[in-house]
Formats: structure tokens, C-alpha cells, sequence
């Protein structure tokens, strides 16, 4: 998964940078349990962070903050770009003198695409799912960006004359300048839509990086920003409406079947072991067959049941992956199972949990929801 996190300050501070952005890090432990690193240019005020997962280049070469070939440009990325085998090829035919890779990971060929495409015209090129925040040596911006739906978070704000990111907003909690208010209109947003919709947070003054989305800065002191879109779902609609599919059903068929097989096997190439979690139902059992077909032994996948008959589906993932032949774990989850996650110091009775309200009970002829008041 990993974590980024990182500030950019104006004038002197009272703290380390380097200490700080390390507490940024480590509150993101939980997101990359494999390495951390951190970068930090005091002359510019600049710090990034990272938390490591790794699934590509587990070596060293892998690690991150990285800094470019050419060294104009310092990354911390969360994600994974899964054309970059594709792009590393391209790249290397070009023969450009700035494009010199060490290791194999997708980070390498994010920062060689950017030295020689631009920022823009590289991420248009990435497919997969991305936060990531650079720092241009030479011009002395930040960019902050994220993938087309969002798939991985980033936020960002500002405490007095210093600007914070992260992909958690417990990274912030973490900056001693930082302080938490609660943003009164983002609860009622809550309130209205069960959720908190970007740009808006729970925190006054940070601010979620909406999908697709690029924001630079020239300066870490707090400005009216507009992040620039490099993509649009509302213009692939219509695009796709203006020059519908005009093949047959068949062909259709075909062409789907093409794109999700591709989809799939790019997102199959890892240094570490892949498995899937199998529900039974149409997407899950589609996308693990896609898996196997493209595997010579049988496809790890997992499945979490329940002992309420209401609830469990790991029979139709048991006839799944029979059919396909996926090497296959079941876990049945009970209600006792739940609580004794959850509740992590004794309790004194099973009703001091709130989440004891999951255990089954009999419903009584008067245990109804009262009227609404007229």
C-alpha cells in the first residue's frame, strides 16, 4: 500500500526537519511496514516521507524518497504504475542521456518518464493507481497528484506559513505546528452524504486532492490554489458517446474479454506472492479467472464467512474456485470472533462493547421501531 507524507515550510524552524518528517512517517507505519525513508533540503524547507510496502524491486533501488537520474526531481509515491515495464522499453529506445535506470521498480521509470516528457504528458501515459508528491529542484515547486479515480488518498493544508501532505490524515496530527480543529460545515457535509466529499475534509484548512488531478505550488504559504485536471470521466463519456462501439455482439464480447485479460495479467506482475479475495459473486470470480488462466499453478484466493446463513457466501466461493482450481482458504468469521477483535481490553460484561450489539438476539413481537412524531 506504503505512505507518503511531507511539509514544506517557509522561513527558519525550532524543530528538526528530518526528525519531523520522520513522526510523519511513522504515523503511516501501518501503510508500509518494510522500509522508511525520508529527504529533507533545509535551504528550501522541503521534507518528504515515505512508508514502504514493497511488491516491485524489493532491493534497496527501490527505496524511496527517490531522486531522478538527472537529480531534478525528488518523488515519494503510493501505488503502482503497471505499464511501466512498457514505458521502461520506450524510454530506453529513445537513448536519452537523462534516463539511466539502476533497479526495476515502477518509481525509476515514473521519474525518467517526467525528466523526459514533463509532468503532465508522463502521467497521461501512467495506467495504474498513484499519490505521489515531487519536488522540482531546479524550478522550486511542489506537485502533488493523483490518480484518475482517486483509488489512492492525498491530502494536503497548511499550518500558519507551513504547507503539509500526506496520504493519511494522521501524518498531520504527527507535525508539531499542526493543529486539529474540526471543520463544522465538513460535519454537516457528513451528516447530508455519509461522507465527507473532496476537496473538503474534517479538519479546517486541509483538503482532499481530487481525482485526477495535478496541484503545483511555487510557495508554501497559504494561497488560493486551483489543482489542474489531466483527466476527466466526464469527458471519456462523452467521447465514448460521440464514437459508440459499432461491432457485433460478438466482437464486443471479444474486445471486453481482450481488455480485462490485459488488465488483469498487468496487475499479476509482482516480486512477492499474489492472491485474490474471492467472494463467489460476478466480479471477484470473473477477475480470478482471469488469474488463473494466465498462471501455470493454482491462484491463491481467500474467502471470509460468516456462521449467519443470512450473511455467508463462502459456498458459492467454495463452487468458484472448484471450478477453476484455485488453491483455496476459507475463514468463518463469528460473532465472538468480531468482538474479540475489537475489544482489546477485558471487559466486565459482553454489553460494555458497542460492537456486542452484533451478537443475534430474538426479535419480540413489540420490538419495533417507534412512530414517527406527526
Amino acid at each position: 500500500m506504503c505512505g507518503i507524507a511531507g511539509f514544506w515550510r517557509s522561513g527558519s524552524t525550532p524543530h528538526d526537519s528530518n526528525a519531523v518528517a520522520q513522526q510523519m512517517a511513522a504515523a503511516l507505519a501501518h501503510r508500509g511496514p518494510d522500509a522508511e525513508g525520508t529527504w529533507v533540503d533545509d535551504d528550501s524547507g522541503i521534507a518528504l516521507a515515505h512508508r514502504r510496502l514493497s511488491i516491485i524491486d524489493l532491493s534497496p533501488l527501490g527505496s524511496q524518497p527517490m531522486i531522478s537520474a538527472g537529480g531534478r526531481f525528488v518523488i515519494a509515491f503510493n501505488g503502482e504504475v503497471y505499464n511501466h515495464g512498457a514505458l521502461r522499453k520506450e524510454l530506453t529506445a529513445r537513448a536519452n542521456p537523462r534516463v539511466s535506470f539502476r533497479g526495476h521498480s515502477d518509481t525509476e521509470v515514473m521519474l525518467a518518464a517526467i525528466e523526459t516528457w514533463g509532468l503532465e504528458n508522463a502521467v497521461r501515459r501512467f495506467v495504474g493507481m498513484f499519490a505521489f508528491a515531487l519536488w522540482d529542484r531546479q524550478q522550486h515547486r511542489l506537485h502533488l497528484v493523483r490518480d484518475r479515480l482517486g483509488i489512492k488518498p492525498l491530502y494536503y493544508g497548511w499550518a500558519g506559513n507551513t504547507l503539509m501532505f500526506g496520504s493519511e490524515l494522521r501524518a498531520f496530527t504527527a507535525h508539531p505546528s499542526f493543529h486539529a480543529e474540526i471543520d463544522r460545515n465538513a460535519i454537516a457535509l457528513l451528516l447530508r452524504h455519509s461522507c465527507i466529499p473532496a476537496p473538503h475534509s474534517i479538519y479546517r484548512g486541509v483538503y482532499k486532492l481530487p481525482p485526477g488531478m495535478i496541484l503545483t505550488l511555487g510557495s508554501p504559504r497559504p494561497s488560493d490554489v486551483s489543482p489542474v485536471a489531466y483527466w476527466s470521466a466526464r469527458e471519456v463519456a462523452e467521447r465514448g458517446t460521440r464514437d459508440p462501439f459499432t461491432g457485433t455482439d460478438a466482437e464486443a464480447i471479444e474486445q471486453m474479454e481482450t481488455l480485462l485479460r490485459e488488465a488483469v495479467s498487468l496487475r499479476m506482475i509482482a516480486d512477492v506472492p499474489i492472491a485474490a479475495f474471492l467472494s463467489g459473486g460476478l466480479d471477484s470470480s470473473t477477475v480470478v479467472a482471469l488469474m488463473q488462466a494466465q498462471s501455470d499453478r493454482p491462484i491463491k484466493t481467500f474467502t471470509i464467512g460468516s456462521t449467519d446463513p443470512g450473511f455467508d457466501e463462502s459456498s458459492h466461493a467454495r463452487a468458484v474456485s472448484r471450478h477453476l482450481g484455485t488453491d483455496h482458504t476459507e475463514l468463518i468469521v463469528t460473532h465472538d470472533d468480531a468482538l474479540a477483535v475489537h475489544c482489546r481490553k477485558p471487559r466486565e460484561r459482553p454489553g460494555d462493547c458497542c460492537l456486542a450489539l452484533l451478537r443475534p438476539r430474538r426479535r419480540h413481537r413489540d420490538d419495533v421501531w417507534p412512530s414517527r412524531p406527526q
